[in-house]
């Protein structure tokens, strides 16, 4: 056979790049951009190319996995599923429903099979004990969504190709193509932005690579952004900047924002806790304010901190009061071809329960991941008793993780939809591998609503799974078919697994696009994808909220104000000795579960902790050493590299290493194991509005 041309979406990162992969015989010969993709136009990132070392992986999992006193055995799927249901429906008939936990990592939304076939599965599991990495470094976004816009899911993105300021703080896109705004090619997106005139600004406690190639960098003390967005609101107000533009005549609460900005948040009052002059503060909000077409964009690093929720709100504030929201060039919203918003309804899924230990509110019908291990942990009634993860990893990926690692081998049953036997799934009592990657079918339901441009695309399997292979949604229709019927389940008379496609199609068809022809089937026969245009204003008409109004100082994020004055007048909670740890972003690497492909974890280590040479130079520490860092709940050892990249005071660490634990089937990753961030931060820190977990400005010692 000659060799044959596949074109498919990357599915590993937010940017959804076109790929043209070149195969024989099974055998993948090439990945290379599609440069007839209307969106990433031919650029591709390392990431791209673990695909086929995901399809190759040995260690992959394809058949269930059942732990037994000896060590794990391969079974049937019937077997398995049979089995799994049989133990579920026991925990629920002893403990009640809300006694198993659901925690969904962040593939999740990387796979259109498991996003829409979960939800038929959790009905039928019929808890409300439900986690996910959302609440890792994203509900602030969806929380001042849904009090500004009306729904969490009314997220603005950055129109890149149209603007000409980009003010960015604590997001690297260079590195991540973007995150809650998918921008494949950033670097190239960047260069045309000051080829045509206009500026990048970073604010960041490292010169990440963004920064490095922007026009100007600012570093600022992690977890303060909310003091600076404050202080520039404050000059905005103060120096009669306001200028709505559009969309002042649906906008409320301006009296009640300003009489809050105004009164404790001058750039001279927040200078010394955010490290930066109140002169830039106020330079940088006339220039935001005087942009002909700009856009404020904010991203993990202000979302993974005390006061989230605040800064996500002030980002889209700032962008208001700008005249840079829903217009060209600035903070706009996609018109996806498949809508999740659905019908317009009010959005009322906040504090309806809450968790039992510490008493934190759900929102978007999750509690924060942050309060699992204790809820594993606590006796009493409601006490977690069971866990079903899905493609996530967890002991790795949130707050305190050797808590939870601890927690989780004392659960009654727990089992895992995952591809590999990891620091999290060697707890299980079963695994459940889905076929993944170059064997599924998938359509990007959640990023082509966070696109920056608006564009549809299908993937279609490069090669056909195995007899022996379940996808995705087989295996939550088997779950869901066998908890709904319990004993009286029987295959041979079972409806077959609803596959998601008939939902694509008909999300497809009742879309914005459906009158105009576009379908399952036209996507089909256009396998580079469709061009749907540029972003369009899309205000008022698609709020949510009474009225279609926007009320700017929303009663909920108005009132934890007080909640930052407070922070503001206390002493910095901080000894002399210590010193704020932050994450960084690897190109290389997505989160926990890309450090066993070859091509990507190869080369020198890069898990190493970044210190400014001052810090290093107090503490009589050289490049190299291995020092310890402690935190409140744990240490770690790892060398230090020093560079006068990261802010003096601040230290940083790549997340998603820890690859030391026993029992693990993780060949590569187990040769280059890293140290995990997550064995340092604190699951006691939250942002206390959203339930997001507070993972930047860690206090630590590190110690030679």
């Amino acid at each position: 056979m000659t060799p044959e041309t596949h074109y498919r979406a990357c599915n590993l990162c937010e940017a959804i790049c076109g790929l043209e992969i070149t195969h024989q015989d099974g055998r993948i010969l090439r990945i290379a951009g599609d440069k007839a993709d209307p969106l990433s136009r031919g650029h591709i990132c390392p990431k791209a190319l673990g695909l086929q070392d995901i399809y190759e992986d040995p260690d992959r999992l394809r058949r269930p996995l059942r732990r037994t006193a000896t060590g794990w055995e391969e079974v049937s799927w019937d077997t398995a599923l049979d089995e799994v249901a049989t133990r579920l429906r026991a925990v629920r008939a002893a403990h009640g429903p809300h006694a198993t936990a659901w925690y969904a990592g962040n593939p999740t939304v990387h796979n259109s099979g498991t996003q829409l076939s979960m939800p038929g599965f959790l009905k039928a599991l019929g808890s409300r004990s439900l986690f996910s990495a959302s609440s890792v470094d994203q509900l602030p976004h969806h929380f001042a969504a849904w009090q500004l816009f009306g729904h969490p899911l009314l997220l603005p993105v950055p129109d890149l190709d149209r603007t000409d300021y980009w003010l960015i703080l604590g997001a690297n896109p260079l590195v991540s193509n973007g995150s809650l705004m998918t921008a494949p090619d950033v670097a190239s997106r960047l260069r045309a932005i000051q080829a045509r005139g206009g500026r990048v600004v970073v604010i960041d406690p490292c010169r990440t690579e963004t920064a490095a190639r922007a026009d100007e960098h600012h570093f600022i003390r992690p977890g303060t952004d909310v003091f600076l967005l404050l202080a520039m609101v404050h000059t905005l107000f103060a120096e009669n900047l306001v200028r709505p533009g559009r969309l002042a005549d649906c906008l409320d609460g301006l009296a009640e924002l300003a009489a809050a900005a105004v009164a404790d948040f001058a750039p001279e009052q927040v200078a010394s806790r955010t490290g930066m002059a109140a002169d830039t503060t106020r330079r940088l909000a006339r220039e935001l304010a005087a942009a002909g077409r700009g856009v404020c964009y904010g991203r993990v690093g202000v979302s993974v901190q005390e006061f989230g929720g605040l800064c996500l709100w002030l980002v889209s504030v700032l962008n208001a009061l700008t005249g840079h929201l829903d217009e060209p060039g600035g903070a706009m919203f996609a018109t996806p071809a498949l809508d999740l918003l659905g019908k317009p309804q009010a959005y009322e899924r906040y504090d309806r329960y809450r968790s039992r230990v510490r008493g934190v509110p759900e929102f978007m019908g999750e509690l924060p991941v942050a309060c699992l291990a204790e809820e594993i942990r606590t006796p009493g009634p409601g006490q977690l008793r069971a866990l079903v993860t899905s493609c996530g990893n967890p002991v790795l990926s949130t707050p305190n993780g050797g808590q939870l690692d601890t927690a989780l081998a004392s659960l009654d049953f727990m089992v895992s939809i995952d591809i590999y036997l990891n620091e999290t799934t060697r707890h299980a009592h079963y695994i459940l591998p889905p076929a993944t990657g170059l064997e599924t079918a998938h359509y990007d339901v959640s990023f082509h609503a966070l696109a920056i441009r608006n564009t549809a695309r299908y993937s279609e399997p490069l090669v056909e799974k195995t007899a022996e292979q379940r996808y995705d949604w087989e295996i939550f229709e088997g779950l869901r078919q066998r908890l709904e019927t319990g004993d009286a389940y029987d295959p041979a008379t079972a409806a077959p697994p609803e596959n998601p496609e008939a939902k694509i199609d008909l999300g497809l068809r009742y879309g914005a696009y459906g009158p105009a022809g576009l379908s399952l089937a036209a996507l089909r026969a256009q396998p580079h994808g469709v061009d749907l245009g540029p972003l369009q204003p899309r205000l008022p008409h698609t709020l949510r909220t009474a009225g279609q109004r926007i009320n700017l100082a929303p009663p909920l994020l108005l009132g934890d104000l007080a909640r930052a004055r407070q922070a503001l007048a206390a002493p910095l909670a901080l000894a002399p000795e210590q010193l704020l740890l932050i994450s960084r972003r690897e190109l290389r690497s997505n989160n926990s579960w890309m450090h066993n492909l070859p091509r990507l974890i190869k080369g020198r280590n890069r898990c190493t902790l970044h210190l400014h040479p001052t810090d290093a130079a107090a503490r009589h520490l050289t490049a190299g050493q291995l020092v310890r860092v402690r935190s409140r709940v744990g240490s770690i050892e790892v060398p230090i590299e020093l560079t006068e990249a990261v802010m003096p005071g601040v230290v940083s660490l790549p997340h998603g290493y820890g690859h030391q634990r026993a029992g693990l089937r993780l060949a590569v990753a187990s040769q280059h194991p890293g140290a995990s961030l997550n064995d340092l931060t604190d699951d006691q820190r939250l942002d206390a509005l959203t339930g997001n977990a507070a993972l930047s400005g860690e206090p630590v010692w590190v110690e030679g």
